[in-house]
């Protein structure tokens, strides 16, 4: 369910991002003949039975896949460790470069692919690892061989891992008012026109698709921040692609709190969201 909100709070698409994406739909005779114009980001929930050319692209005729089919919306893989090895492994360059090259004997093709990763899992094979209930009947090898099916490089390109506990009977009867997407929205709109002014004239459009130079130029850190960052690094065993995430996500943070400087609390966040392992004692 909160995955199928995000699009309802990511900013309005622009006319270019309308077209192109509607460029894909159309290859797959997709568009509704009443209305052929794409004007909201797409969401794409595939089965987890797809195979790796489903999902990045390819066939005979090779065709686009569900992560093109996400091209600047929403692409959700839930139960991901139940997804084929190979289709997960296959999204780890186009999450990279925002584009996929599929190669053929007739020659290749190559789709944009600028996504919004969302996964979804359970920690462990039954689902209730950890809960204070003791209803996991799982081993520990059994857990562990769930959580490995998710490699360490497709985790490293991951920008937040956030672990959700189960929801208690008193607060599913709360009647309490959630803060409804149109506000939320505001706010990510507000961040949005910050960094469309930031990357004005250059070819990036958002924190997550900065090159090298625009992170050593709008990802300064102070002196608590960098001391901050070498603590987590040394902790946390971080690579080089995790720090430029934590830098960006910090960044992100940053304008949404419409700072223009990064600060402690802003890196603190971005840490915390990568603080969480998979498997083993760190998992528990």
């Amino acid at each position: 369910m909160l995955s199928k909100r995000l699009p309802s709070i990511l900013p309005d698409m622009t006319r270019q991002e309308q077209l192109d994406v509607t460029q894909i739909y159309s290859v797959m005779g997709l568009l509704r003949p009443d209305y052929p114009l794409i004007e909201s980001r797409p969401f794409r929930s595939p089965h987890h039975t797809v195979s790796a050319a489903a999902l990045a692209g390819g066939g005979a005729n090779v065709r686009p896949g569900e992560i093109s089919l996400a091209h600047k919306g929403v692409l959700f893989l839930d139960e991901l460790p139940e997804f084929h090895r190979d289709a997960i492994e296959s999204m780890r360059q186009p999450l990279e470069d925002g584009q996929v090259t599929i190669s053929r004997v007739q020659g290749s093709q190559t789709f944009p692919c600028e996504f919004m990763l969302v996964c979804a899992m359970n920690p462990c094979p039954c689902g209730w690892y950890g809960d204070p209930s003791g209803r996991c009947t799982c081993s520990q090898a059994a857990v562990d061989r769930y959580l490995s099916r998710i490699s360490g490089p497709m985790l490293d390109r991951v920008d937040m891992i956030v672990e959700v506990s189960s929801v208690k009977f008193d607060e599913l009867r709360s009647r309490t008012e959630a803060e409804p997407s149109a506000a939320i929205k505001a706010r990510v709109d507000a961040a949005r026109i910050i960094q469309n002014t930031r990357y004005s004239g250059t070819m990036t459009r958002c924190n997550a698709y900065m090159q090298p130079a625009q992170l050593r130029a709008f990802c300064q850190l102070d002196e608590d921040c960098t001391a901050l960052m070498k603590q987590a690094f040394d902790a946390l065993g971080m690579t080089a692609r995790s720090y430029d995430r934590v830098l960006k996500v910090a960044r992100t943070i940053a304008d949404l709190a419409a700072s223009g400087q990064i600060r402690p609390e802003h890196i603190a966040e971005a840490v915390q969201y990568r603080s969480f392992q998979l498997g083993g004692e760190n998992a528990r």
